[in-house]
């Protein structure tokens, strides 16, 4: 799908109230790879006819910026938002930082592991590899059923 397809299909869902930005886990703690990451930010598309199944793959990208402070990229990571949610098969996305060394990363839940790794390919992840640090980006799809690599750490924890 095209940027623009996305983007018009992710309008659609904003204006039907389809696409949340829930606030709770917003200031917790990822524990990744063992490193401590923080949730800044969360997004959920509801989707009218998708199974209520758990999610069919986990895409976790990670990145060091290149030239914007964590700061600068927790408000600009807004803009690539209309060029993924739109995307077929997108769930909900984790945005996460580790302020401390200004890593990036993302838990994002899509339908089957094809449309993460589509998403891989789209214009959304090629503009998040532009803006990173060279050779700091990776990319891991986990199919339903694998280990996942995080766990929220408990408040207080």
């Amino acid at each position: 799908m095209n940027p623009v397809s996305s983007a018009l299909r992710a309008s659609v869902s904003l204006l039907q109230g389809r696409a949340h930005f829930p606030s709770a886990l917003v200031g917790r703690q990822v524990q990744l790879d063992g490193r401590q990451f923080v949730v800044f930010r969360q997004v959920i598309v509801d989707r009218p006819g998708a199974a209520a199944e758990s999610a069919g793959a986990v895409f976790i990208p990670r990145f060091r910026l290149s030239g914007m402070s964590p700061r600068a990229n927790e408000r600009f990571s807004w803009l690539p938002i209309p060029f993924f949610i739109g995307l077929p098969g997108f769930r909900s996305k984790l945005w996460l930082v580790a302020r401390d060394t200004g890593e990036f990363a993302g838990i994002y839940e899509w339908d089957k592991p094809e449309d993460a790794e589509r998403y891989a390919r789209s214009f959304a992840a090629h503009f998040m590899t532009a803006r990173a640090e060279p050779g700091s980006v990776s990319f891991r799809v986990f199919p339903r059923g694998e280990t996942l690599p995080f766990s929220l750490v408990p408040p207080g924890g």
